[in-house]
């Protein structure tokens, strides 16, 4: 049987005897990208389809998960309409997910200062307002070419070269800010390039990684953006969507880091994913068309990162490697193939 209890921010929380700490009601900024998607899914299995309140500045896809519980129509920055969702429906955390990605952010750099960093802006005061949680996700899109390239550490130099980087070491810090000075329970973690079987990508350096593997079911063949040893680090979506569930049920009291977890799943490059695809699809060909601008973001990011604190904080523990995640992907792929699903043209 569930009690209650009185947080030191004077929030009424809901906890199990053993201590594992519950949202109750939940507003997800964002809600239809890639992320979000698949984030909002499993937030409404797991606290009910009316407890978790999604937001998009679309309402033209995803009709299911529309559908499914309250969404609203609203732009990020438009603080008046997001006040108004969080007082009408009680909203104790929020999961901001809203942010131009990284090549799209290359592209309109003013739009992606203006959403990134003005849309958060909006989350922390309405949280600072209404005393609400909030998640933010960043990204090992912070760090730079002088960052330690191979097992990153948690804490180490951030000076990012592109304008997504900077809004989201700006963004931590923010985030930080707004824990140190407000009290406002800020948590987040630094994800790496996300694969999806669901949702596709929308304008990020590593959406070769999805697109792969719907090109290896449709045409036995992919044209790469990236050169063929570019290693980055990527996770599996489940493993995604458990981390930033995870960590807002986390014990408070046990989280040091709070804004920022490293989480570390697989490191791979374009070969290498080849090479795991033709374990199933034997005349699997692999060529390359390099993106410059992507292939100059990629190479100013880590190869791997160390993630020590997130597995000593709150448990973090993904299930999925590259052989697991390739199985998973292409049974899915190929599945939605047969039924007439198209393949992702279209994190980090």
């Amino acid at each position: 049987m569930n009690t209650s209890i009185v947080s030191r921010r004077g929030l009424l929380v809901n906890k199990t005897p053993a201590g594992e700490q519950f949202m109750k009601h939940i507003l997800i900024v964002g809600a239809l990208g890639q992320l979000g998607s698949e984030i909002a899914l499993a937030l409404r299995r797991k606290y009910g389809d009316n407890s978790v309140v999604l937001t998009d500045i679309r309402d033209d896809i995803n009709r299911q998960l529309i559908e499914s519980g309250p969404f609203y129509k609203v732009d990020c920055r438009d603080a008046k309409a997001l006040a108004d969702i969080v007082q009408n429906h009680h909203i104790d955390t929020v999961y901001h997910l809203a942010a131009l990605l990284s090549a799209t952010a290359e592209r309109s750099v003013q739009a992606a200062w203006d959403i990134n960093m003005n849309g958060l802006m909006t989350t922390l005061e309405i949280a600072r307002t209404f005393r609400c949680a909030v998640f933010t996700p960043s990204s090992i899109g912070s760090f730079g070419p002088s960052t330690p390239k191979r097992f990153t550490p948690q804490d180490t130099i951030q000076r990012p070269t592109t304008m997504y980087g900077v809004t989201k070491v700006a963004g931590e810090l923010l985030c930080d800010y707004y824990y140190h000075k407000y009290d406002v329970d800020t948590r987040g973690v630094r994800f790496p390039g996300i694969i999806s079987s669901m949702t596709p990508p929308g304008g990020g350096t590593t959406d070769y990684a999805v697109e792969i593997y719907y090109a290896a079911v449709a045409k036995h063949c992919y044209e790469c953006p990236l050169a063929g040893d570019t290693y980055l680090d990527m996770m599996y979506m489940p493993d995604a969507v458990d981390a930033a569930i995870r960590v807002m049920e986390a014990d408070p009291a046990k989280l040091r880091h709070r804004n920022a977890f490293n989480v570390a799943s697989m490191s791979f490059c374009p070969e290498d994913i080849a090479a795991y695809i033709r374990t199933h699809i034997p005349d699997f060909t692999i060529t390359y068309r390099i993106d410059p601008v992507r292939q100059a973001i990629a190479n100013s990011w880590p190869d791997c990162l160390e993630d020590y604190a997130a597995r000593v904080e709150w448990g973090w523990n993904p299930k999925y490697d590259l052989a697991s995640m390739t199985a998973d992907m292409l049974a899915h792929v190929g599945a939605r193939n047969q039924t007439g699903g198209s393949p992702c043209s279209q994190t980090n």
